[in-house]
């Protein structure tokens, strides 16, 4: 599965409140959340984001409350997969549970603001177009990558449902 997509490039501790703020938390609808993600520390970001991005943090992303709104509200704005150097346990759960792919790398300050990355989340191989260099991580498993293409883990359910 590969990912094409402009680098949005975030700090440390990016917490579930900076992503989403509480105020939106009445809907969970994607669009509507995603046009207010990140609005607290970068308020034009969901208009500065294509469809197919990728945020790019440093450690602890996600961390806070275990809201799914937060990845949900990533998702909704088009961004296609996070990379970060760690991430909260919770946004695992959440992330998949929406279908949005992460990956952990340490090397992130290799990666500005605005290059164009693909991803390989099968051979966990993060390419920089911009730079030519190669990142090597964990591949992203096939069974979650199976989850994402679902667009999520109830879609995935019910489309297993008589499978086996």
């Amino acid at each position: 599965m590969l990912i094409k997509g402009k680098v949005h490039k975030l700090g440390d501790d990016i917490n579930t409140d900076d992503i989403i703020s509480a105020k939106y938390l009445v809907s969970t609808d994607a669009q509507e959340l995603g046009s207010h993600c990140l609005e607290s520390i970068k308020p034009n970001f969901s208009k500065e984001v294509s469809s197919g991005d990728v945020i790019v943090a440093g450690k602890n992303f996600g961390c806070g409350s275990s809201r799914e709104h937060a990845p949900l509200a990533i998702k909704g704005c088009g961004i296609s997969a996070v990379i970060a150097r760690s991430f909260a346990g919770i946004f695992f759960r959440n992330s998949i549970n929406i279908g949005l792919p992460f990956l952990e790398l340490q090397d992130i300050d290799k990666i500005s603001e605005g290059d164009q990355l693909e991803i390989d989340l099968s051979g966990g191989i993060i390419t920089n177009l911009s730079k030519g260099e190669t990142y090597k991580v964990a591949a992203f498993p096939e069974f979650l990558q199976g989850i994402v293409k679902c667009g999520g883990l109830m879609n995935w359910i019910s489309s297993r449902k008589g499978a086996d």
